[in-house]
């Protein structure tokens, strides 16, 4: 993926107009993000018993890992929609990316970057990894630290359930990804409510199939999912943006495993 400084960011419907989202301090953590793809059905059906055993699994090594004094957090999501939101940029670079369809993800948070990397060479790490490649026909693996946080909240509450969203985005110049990112972050709080986010960045020499990975988390599916369908600016203002910039959004939609 080519990275560049490039700030500005071509505009797409410049009559429309939503407020700037609130950005707080990025995050000083490290982060691993892994997804799969273990089940071949839509995620809103029920779990194979395959899936089921893989993530009960996964929990138990995640309640492990999270007694390392280094790991925040270690948690396991469970896909539960795939919304529209990919558009056409994916089209035009022909095998160039993973069409991100995770029906599993486990995120995990770290005192610094540092202590990511010392987490992924451990024996309980390389434990819960190796699981999910058993499982899974598709696996993305990474290690990101965070570029960009929404306020007031900033950080994602993985202490409760909800509605979590993993934006996969895939772009020519990661630059020109943060700052449409930025330019259309005022929507999802003018339209949905949103009040949270925490945008991940794949670490340099990080070998990833996305430019950024972006969080967020809402309370119920109500909150987020009719203004993604039935919104007209979604499509005019969100998706046109991203669009105008090469950029595309492979949004997935989870519960808390």
């Amino acid at each position: 993926m080519t990275k560049t400084t490039t700030r500005t960011s071509p505009v797409a419907n410049e009559n429309l107009s939503f407020p700037k989202a609130r950005l707080v301090e990025p995050s000083a953590s490290g982060y691993i993000h892994l997804a799969a793809e273990v089940d071949k059905r839509p995620p809103f059906l029920p779990n194979s018993r395959k899936k089921r055993r893989l993530i009960a699994g996964l929990k138990k090594q995640a309640r492990r890992l999270e007694a390392d004094p280094g790991v925040l957090s270690a948690v396991v999501f469970d896909a539960l929609l795939i919304p529209p939101g990919r558009g056409e940029f994916v089209e035009k670079r022909p095998g160039k990316v993973h069409v991100a369809c995770f029906d599993l993800s486990v995120l995990i948070e770290t005192e610094s970057p540092e202590a990511a990397d010392a987490l992924r060479a451990s024996p309980a790490y390389r434990g819960m990894e190796d699981a999910v490649r058993e499982a899974a026909s598709f696996v993305h693996a990474v290690a990101a630290t965070n570029a960009r946080r929404m306020g007031p909240i900033g950080s994602v509450d993985h202490g409760r359930q909800g509605i979590f969203l993993f934006n996969h985005f895939f772009a020519d110049d990661t630059a020109r990804n943060l700052a449409v990112w930025e330019d259309t972050a005022g929507w999802w709080g003018r339209k949905t409510g949103l009040d949270n986010s925490t945008v991940l960045l794949p670490r340099e020499g990080q070998p990833s199939d996305y430019n950024s990975i972006n969080h967020y988390r809402w309370d119920s599916l109500g909150d987020v999912l009719p203004s993604m369908i039935f919104k007209r600016t979604f499509r005019t203002f969100v998706l046109a943006n991203f669009e105008a910039n090469d950029v595309a959004a492979m949004p997935i939609l989870y519960r808390l495993a």
